[in-house]
């Protein structure tokens, strides 16, 4: 059966030149995410989000592969969007 590993089929997108900023092009895809607010290195909340996100995404994964037959697929790595007080956006992941 065919496994998808999002990293290898898109590259370009999880492995950018260090410091050499580039505008790509990002195919319509789809994601699980949760929001919040607060400092993760020290919410309750957003530890138990992150384990709901990846106990759903594995779920999702496994049942996927038994019940329906379909191709498996690599879980990617967690992501993060954080904004600084000045509400300028930065990222992490």
């Amino acid at each position: 059966m065919k496994f998808i590993d999002f990293k290898k089929q898109y590259k370009y997108l999880y492995s950018p030149k260090p410091g050499i900023p580039e505008i790509v092009d990002v195919p319509l895809m789809q994601f699980m995410m949760v929001d919040g607010q607060g400092d993760p290195n020290n919410s309750k909340q957003f530890q138990e989000a992150i384990t709901a996100l990846y106990s759903t995404a594995y779920t999702l994964k496994f049942t996927r592969k038994k019940l329906a037959k379909l191709p498996d697929f690599s879980i990617g790595a967690l992501e993060g969007l954080w904004w600084n007080p000045r509400r300028q956006k930065i990222r992490n992941g």
